[in-house]
Parts: structure tokens; sequence; C-alpha cells
């Protein structure tokens, strides 16, 4: 059998909305049933909680010095605050995630860049979620003016800095720094030889 994901789909027997606003965010109760099982004795449907979630484009940008660009930003449901890369929600419907990517960057940042290679593509918590994170490594940066957008939230008390790779690096490997997809460029980049 070949190492590789597959596409799959079980039969849901009924979907119920927990919570669902204008936000591109919701929570749903799925009814799942094994293929081929009839519905009745083990083979009853189980529940499923199913985070619905449009995905996300994270961007490790690094300058000609070898500093990652990073933000130190709040997150509510872990109670911390977090050493992450600039990151958005892909929330236009057939938008391409590079270009959330670049929007992205110059939104929360104020950068352009000149060179851009996709890292990878992960789903965050596929037992729970259906996100899915593009990652993409980005070079040959540039001001960039973020136009008319506003920082909210959270993001309007994001603190951007810089680090050197290989401090940010080890500060991964050794749990300084926990999120997961700063993570996952960071060793992505290394491996692929980019940085």
């Amino acid at each position: 059998m070949p190492i590789a994901d597959r596409p799959e789909s079980w039969p849901v027997v009924s979907t119920e909305d927990i919570h669902r606003d204008d936000w591109v965010v919701a929570l749903r109760a799925d009814a799942v049933r094994r293929p081929g099982d009839d519905g009745t004795g083990e083979g009853a449907p189980f529940r499923r909680l199913v985070l619905e979630h449009p995905g996300a484009a994270i961007i490790l940008a690094v300058d000609d010095e070898g500093q990652v660009l990073c933000l130190q930003q709040y997150r509510h449901p872990a109670r911390m605050s977090f050493v992450e890369l600039p990151a958005g929600i892909c929330d236009v419907p057939g938008e391409d995630p590079i270009e959330v990517a670049k929007r992205e960057l110059r939104e929360e940042v104020e950068l352009a860049a000149d060179e851009w290679v996709h890292l990878g593509s992960v789903w965050a918590s596929p037992g729970i979620s259906a996100e899915r994170h593009h990652l993409y490594f980005a070079r040959g940066l540039t001001p960039s003016s973020r136009g008319d957008f506003e920082l909210h939230g959270e993001e309007a008390e994001m603190e951007v800095f810089r680090a050197p790779f290989e401090e940010l690096h080890a500060a991964v490997l050794d749990g300084r720094v926990s999120d997961a997809p700063i993570a996952l460029a960071l060793l992505m980049a290394r491996a692929k030889g980019l940085a």
C-alpha cells in the first residue's frame, strides 16, 4: 500500500448546526456511518463534531539578513500570547491561497515579497476541523502599504519583530515557540534547503 493520504467520504445520516453566523467558521454535529453498515446494531451512526473553516495561508517571510518576520499575538482559546507568522483566513470563496498570503503579508506587516515558494498544505486538526493550512516561504521583502485595511481585535495589539532563522528554529526545537504553523514552516523550509 502506498504511503499517502487518500480521499474518502463516509455516509452522513444527518447534520445539525450547533452554531452558524455570518462569520466564516461554523460548528456542526454530523451523524456518520461506516461504509457498508446498514445502520443497525454495531453499525449504528456515531456523532462527530465538525468545525467548518475555509483554511488559512501562513507566510514564513525571511529578509536578506536571514531574519524571520514574526508576530507576538494573543490567542484567547489557549490563553497565551504566541510567536507566530503572518497569516490569514481564506475567506473569499475560490481565491487562490497564494493571493491570500500576499494580501496578509501586506495587511498585517506592510511588506511585499518578490519570491514565493509553496512549502506545503496540511490539515490543522482533521479529527475535528476542516481547516487546511497553506504554508509559503517568501523572500525579497520590500515595504508595502496596507492601504485602507485596519487591524482589529487581537491584531490591533500584536507586536511585529524579526528573529534570526537559527534562533527561531532552536526555539521551536526546545519548546519555547509552540505554534504549529511556525514550527511546520520552519522545519519544511529547512528540509527543502530554503533557509
